[in-house]
């Protein structure tokens, strides 16, 4: 089966695409990289909550646009920038994937951009062929 690449990312600093795909697809697994609070090339205003909530969209958006559901994700990496927002982060995380709780790591992290978390997963679906 081919490989396949969902885009790149862009930054906010002149659009500039970082070199890294948003997503990459092999075999059936699926390999979402680092997504953080992200919109329009711009990392969102907030705290802790508005951020993971729209990181997990953002983690989201590209499995739905990859044919996968939040069923289909068997790990889950996450960084926190503060080791305090763990369960705030936990509440919010557990909205989402409760009802499928993949397996997951957590752990604290200096970020590379002005962000308070960071998430990445791995999903697996049986393709046809």
């Amino acid at each position: 089966m081919p490989i396949k690449r969902y885009g790149t990312v862009q930054t906010g600093a002149g659009g500039k695409a970082l070199p890294f795909a948003r997503a990459v697809e092999a075999d059936g697994w699926l390999y979402v990289s680092g997504q953080v609070a992200m919109e329009d090339g711009e990392i969102i205003d907030g705290n802790i909550i508005a951020q993971t909530h729209k990181t997990i969209a953002n983690v989201l958006a590209i499995l739905e646009e990859a044919g996968y559901g939040v069923e289909d994700v068997v790990r889950v990496g996450v960084w926190l920038d503060d080791p305090r927002d763990f369960w705030t982060f936990n509440k919010i995380y557990q909205e989402y994937f409760g009802a499928h709780p993949p397996a997951r790591a957590c752990v604290q992290s200096s970020m590379m951009v002005d962000c308070k978390v960071e998430i990445d997963c791995v999903a697996y679906k049986k393709k046809d062929g």
